[in-house]
């Protein structure tokens, strides 16, 4: 079973901007493109394939058909795990928080959301919030709602190209004007609005908050420090572990000439493609072009294959 291309639905969100399309080269009708679910099978985005023999065929039809291709593990009518994306901020998100999979599960029919970002490239200035500054009852929290004083309270983080964050459930954030963000998560999209700076949706409406339940999961004391995430070198390949969890692993890759990598039965790797002037994937004398944007899913199984070119790539896998 061959790799194949990835077409990725986009979002189209009133903070979203234009550089999944000038940058990347995704195609949409829609003025803003806010997010594009580059490996998804939840039902409300869900990716298909692009070209070889499973042309046309939604990722999650493929998965049904051919759960091996995930991995050892995973079951015909197990929900696929994680859901990766391209995030393109020209405003300021809501200030919003997930649930852990048992408030999701027994609210939402849904499952709970950790997730991590890596930072693409952001303007000059461009900070998140991440956490509180200092910890707070659960009183308090929703005082600071009441009165329009939790902006005051938050934990505001400047972020430079290459800043890594992982957010677990409870931890409250958002993402910051100019920040260009690939967010690898469980396959969720359960968010619940704490804050979202008086706003109007498409129907002229303030936005939904969602107060009540954001009160009941949000973690209220201050969110772990961010740590440095350092690369390792080895024959002009710069890796660098960037998350490592129950849910899923990612390692951002950066390639000037060849990487070799592995897909063995366990897991099936997603190579997506975030900078670099280009090259292809290489698995069995089977080649794909890799330009800014190509999305990649090898299936378990798939053995040795390879990266060649000048290519600054996230690879995902599952444990």
């Amino acid at each position: 079973m061959r790799p194949f291309f990835l077409k990725a639905p986009i979002k189209d969100y009133i903070w979203g901007g234009t550089k999944l399309r000038t940058v990347f080269g995704k195609e949409s009708d829609t003025e803003r493109l806010a997010e594009s679910w580059e490996l998804s099978c939840h039902p409300d985005g869900e990716c298909t394939i692009s070209g070889g023999d499973f042309d046309g065929m939604k990722l999650s039809d493929f998965v049904k058909q051919h759960p091996e291709a995930v991995g050892s593990s995973f079951k015909s009518g197990d929900s696929f795990p994680v859901l990766v994306k391209l995030i393109d901020a020209e405003k300021d998100l809501s200030v919003q928080v997930h649930p852990d999979n048992d408030y999701a599960r027994k609210h939402e029919n849904d499952s709970g959301k950790t997730e991590m970002w890596y930072v693409i490239s952001a303007d000059i200035g461009s900070e998140l919030i991440y956490g509180f500054k200092e910890e707070l009852t659960k009183e308090e929290f929703r005082q600071a709602i009441e009165d329009n004083t939790l902006m005051d309270k938050v934990n505001r983080v400047p972020v430079r190209q290459g800043d890594v964050f992982f957010i677990k459930p409870g931890t409250l954030h958002a993402i910051g004007k100019g920040i260009l963000i690939a967010e690898i998560q469980q396959s969720s999209n359960v968010t619940y609005r704490v804050y979202d700076y008086g706003r109007l949706g498409a129907d002229g409406k303030p936005r939904e908050l969602h107060i009540e339940k954001a009160l009941d999961v949000t973690n209220t004391v201050p969110a772990e420090p961010k740590s440095p995430v350092y690369g390792m070198e080895l024959d002009g390949v710069v890796t660098q572990l960037l998350a490592d969890c129950e849910y899923f692993n990612v390692n951002r890759h950066r390639i000037i000439k060849e990487l070799k990598l592995y897909a063995d039965k366990s897991s099936f790797a997603h190579v997506l493609m975030i900078g670099g002037s280009g090259g292809e994937l290489v698995a069995d004398n089977y080649t794909l072009p890799l330009t800014m944007g190509s999305s990649v899913f090898v299936p378990a199984g798939t053995g040795a294959f390879a990266i060649k070119g000048n290519c600054d790539i996230i690879v995902t896998t599952i444990q």
